[in-house]
């Protein structure tokens, strides 16, 4: 398979183990992978239709959604992808906080309908929507000219990703993008968001839900500490199954520092491109991963 300048991963240390991805190979020795795609569920631009669509012309053969706190789309979309003969593994992004950082774990293989799982999500959700709320109650408490009225009546058309108040600040002129967004008007952290869960409560449900939990992006989630093996400790203690070491948010440096710590501790390896339609810049099969790249172990 021919990656082109596709950015191609610059490591390949293990050998293809999960039978979601035997079974679908055919004559194949690996296919392209991308385990992290958001969709109009949570903050994407794209409906599973879409998705499913750009995933296949993109030759990717196998593929997770990934949504923030939620599963709304993911049964339409296993169906997409076996109509389709992809290979599908379900998927969420679950919000966790823990010493005044935001961290999200990857939750995958996992049971939709545990009520464990279930609940946090759904507790999760309320409070991402709120957090809307919190940006623009702390706008007006600073002197921003907004009618709250205004604001509890707008809606918006799902596939421009983003939420709500990012959605209504950009409509009435407040910002042009969703860098002037973070930058100029979400400037402290909503006050819903600070009580995300520990992410050792949102493993445990993961993992009561038969699901498998990996930290996503450390590079990101871990960019002000640094990835190292004291930072991640606390996540191994926690519980987590893997990382997700190919992220365009991890440098080489950090890929390697993970596939290695990864290796250590006999974990998972993850990759994706944390795609969000046109959102946020990120493109769908970025970084160039394939199964070779990945240890999925037994997911299914």
């Amino acid at each position: 398979m021919d990656k082109g300048d596709e950015h191609p991963c610059p490591f390949r240390p293990y050998a293809v183990q999960s039978p979601l991805i035997r079974c679908c190979l055919g004559d194949q020795d690996y296919m392209r992978a991308d385990l992290h795609i958001h969709t109009t569920a949570s903050d994407g631009c794209w409906p599973p239709e879409r998705v499913v669509s750009e995933v296949k012309a993109r030759s990717i053969g196998l593929f997770a959604i990934t949504d923030h706190d939620t599963v709304a789309n993911l049964r339409q979309t296993e169906a997409l992808a076996r109509d389709a003969g992809l290979a599908f593994l379900r998927g969420v992004e679950v919000n966790t906080w823990l010493d005044g950082h935001l961290f999200h774990i990857l939750a995958y293989g996992f049971e939709p309908d545990n009520p464990t799982l279930a609940e946090l999500l759904r507790e999760n959700r309320g409070k991402l929507d709120r957090a809307s709320d919190d940006v623009i109650h702390n706008l007006i408490a600073a002197g921003y000219p907004i009618d709250l009225d205004d604001y509890l009546a707008y809606e918006y058309d799902r596939t421009r990703g983003g939420w709500k108040a990012y959605n209504y600040l950009l409509d009435r002129g407040f910002c042009t993008d969703i860098r002037g967004y973070f930058d100029n008007l979400e400037t402290e952290t909503p006050a819903s968001i600070l009580t995300f869960p520990h992410p050792a409560e949102a493993i445990a449900a993961i993992r009561e839900a038969s699901g498998t939990p990996i930290l996503a992006h450390p590079g990101a989630s871990l960019r002000d500490a640094g990835v190292t093996e004291k930072t991640l400790q606390p996540f191994l203690d926690f519980g987590v199954a893997g990382l997700e070491c190919y992220h365009i948010y991890n440098d080489e440096a950090t890929t390697r520092f993970c596939l290695d710590w990864c290796a250590h501790h006999d974990l998972l390896v993850t990759g994706g491109s944390d795609c969000h339609g046109g959102l946020v810049g990120r493109e769908l099969g970025i970084p160039a991963v394939d199964t070779a790249d990945l240890r999925l172990g037994e997911l299914e």
